[in-house]
Formats: structure tokens, C-alpha cells, sequence
């Protein structure tokens, strides 16, 4: 009997299979719905209980609470365009869904959740607040030293992007496979 709990401890562990496409898709789908109301409800927060213009320190000198509405993009870049950010951010969630049937990666379904959830964050304030639809200004509330105003869909969009980023340095590619890992061809010799 020991024989065979030591075969059995010396034999290989097979690697364990990608993650199924539900568990995925769930990642995904709680994390979009993570940021998204996590951003609404702070920004109900902010708007119900501040004046437009009031601050709250928090933890001074690094983080206050800042009520301001923003009609640009980061750094109130484009406050004349607000328009064209709503169709960009449009254009974003519906490129983010048409993605989601390749994801195999669970850290891909992290990145791509809190990237819509953020994307979809800011275009609801662009869709139905003030001044008009599709011009509406968004809801910025967080302030650091020396740093741009921003929300909750923000960050979820500046962490998504840093996954990305090392996702994409480290060669894993949006369906769970690493790239640059396919055997390679030997050259023909004459």
C-alpha cells in the first residue's frame, strides 16, 4: 500500500485546465457590475450630500473629497467636444463585448470588467446628466496633491489599463494563451 501512495506521489500533476467559460464571464460580468455601481452610487454620494465646488479633507494634506463636474476628458481636456466623448465611450463597451467570447484568462475577464464598468460609469453621466443628453458633465470627486480630479469609473479605467499593460508585457494574450510560445519553424537548408 505505501508502494502505490508513493507511485502515486511521484507520478506528474497535470496542469490544471483554463478557467470555464462561465466562471469567465461571471469575472467579467462582477467586475463590470462592481465598478459600475460603485461609481454611481459614490457619485449619488457626492451629489446629494456637497455643493458643487465644496471639499472635504480626508486625509490632508493627500486625499480630499472635491465636488466638481467635469465636461471634459482627463485634465478637462476637450470641454467643448463633450459629445464626441460619449461616442467614444460608446464605442469602447460595445468593442469590450464584442471581445468577451474570447476571453480564457481570468485576469483578461478582470481587465475587461472594470474597464466597462468604468467606460459605461462615465457614459451614463455623460448620457443623463446635466446640461443635456450626450453633454452631460461627469461627477469628479476625488482629489490628490498635484493630480487630476477624478471618480471610481476613472480608476477602474486607469486599473484596467495598467492590467493590460502587464498582461500584454508578459505575452498573455486575451483568450489565456502565451504569445511567442508557438514552436518555430527550422529554416530549409539548400
Amino acid at each position: 500500500m505505501t508502494d502505490e501512495l508513493a507511485a502515486d506521489a511521484a507520478r506528474p500533476v497535470p496542469p490544471s485546465p483554463r478557467p470555464r467559460r462561465a466562471v469567465l464571464l461571471s469575472l467579467f460580468t462582477g467586475f463590470a457590475i462592481f465598478a459600475y455601481v460603485l461609481d454611481q452610487l459614490t457619485k449619488l454620494w457626492v451629489t446629494s450630500t456637497m455643493v458643487e465646488g465644496e471639499r472635504i479633507p480626508v486625509l490632508p494634506p493627500l486625499l480630499h473629497w472635491y465636488f466638481i463636474r467635469n465636461s471634459g476628458a482627463a485634465f478637462s481636456i476637450g470641454e467643448n467636444v463633450t459629445w464626441v466623448f460619449s461616442i467614444i465611450m460608446a464605442a469602447v463597451a460595445l468593442a469590450i463585448l464584442f471581445q468577451v467570447r474570447r476571453l480564457g484568462s481570468a485576469w483578461w475577464s478582470l481587465a475587461l470588467g472594470l474597464l466597462l464598468g468604468g467606460a459605461l460609469g462615465n457614459l451614463t453621466d455623460r448620457l443623463f446628466r446635466e446640461p443635456s443628453f450626450g453633454m452631460g458633465h461627469v461627477v469628479d470627486f476625488i482629489q490628490l496633491p498635484n493630480f487630476a480630479i477624478f471618480n471610481i469609473a476613472d480608476s477602474a479605467v486607469v486599473s484596467a489599463v495598467g492590467i493590460i499593460c502587464i498582461l500584454t508585457i508578459r505575452g498573455i494574450a486575451l483568450d489565456g494563451t502565451r504569445l511567442g510560445n508557438a514552436p518555430k519553424e527550422k529554416p530549409a537548408h539548400d
